[in-house]
């Protein structure tokens, strides 16, 4: 295995595999709804981590999400123990990702200014 991929990074590979698993087919809170988890990290104690995830909405879908994310993270993480054999599980820390607006605005940005619009 490479230096470069380290342990930390595999967990947080495999939380966000399997959180995107919980969220689809576990989660109830109608909230939540259908979102992308675009990434995860992981803290070098395994005790905290930052999902970053993004929806389609607007910025009331967003609190609502949001909320639901914080209300179901004791669930999530209860499941993702009995899933990933770990000692400790992080604390879960929902993040709205904004790179992928972002990166459509500048995208709309570029064709006006080629004139592809």
């Amino acid at each position: 295995m490479p230096k470069d991929y380290s342990r930390t990074q595999r967990v947080a590979d495999q939380i966000q595999r399997e959180l995107a698993v919980l969220i689809e087919t576990e989660v109830k809170d109608p909230r939540v709804g259908r979102i992308t988890i675009t990434g995860v990290e992981v803290t070098r104690d395994y005790s905290h981590a930052k999902i970053y995830y993004t929806s389609l909405g607007n910025k009331e879908d967003r609190v609502a999400i949001e909320e639901g994310l914080q209300h179901a993270s004791g669930f999530l993480r209860s499941q993702l123990s009995s899933r990933i054999r770990l000692r400790v599980i992080p604390q879960l820390h929902f993040i709205y990702d904004e790179s992928v607006e972002r990166g459509l605005y500048l995208s709309q940005l570029i064709d006006k200014a080629t004139g592809k619009i």
